[in-house]
């Protein structure tokens, strides 16, 4: 049988490897609308991580799904909305 090749293959889990340990304060950062953040994918928590060619992409949060956040990024002339947990995120300012 073929392996399979998923999102989570290869070096997604080694991204941010050498960061400190997540915190429960990591886990319940709070952004409001119109923030500027910093996608930081942190490899030890898997929900809500977006994909690796975002990771270190400037965004401004434009909104809250749940206990995620709506974020909004330029990908060349295109502007794209994440849905990235708040463990992702770091302040920009």
């Amino acid at each position: 049988m073929k392996r399979s090749h998923g999102k989570m293959v290869g070096k997604t889990r080694t991204i941010g490897k050498h960061k400190k340990k997540l915190t429960i304060n990591d886990i319940i950062k709070q952004f409001n609308e119109g923030d500027r953040v910093i996608i930081e994918i942190q490899s030890n928590y898997h929900s809500g991580m977006p994909h690796p060619r975002f990771q270190g992409r400037f965004g401004v949060v434009v909104g809250k799904q749940g206990s995620s956040y709506i974020v909004e990024i330029k990908d060349g002339r295109k502007m794209k909305k994440l849905i990235v947990a708040p463990a992702h995120l770091k302040s920009a300012a």
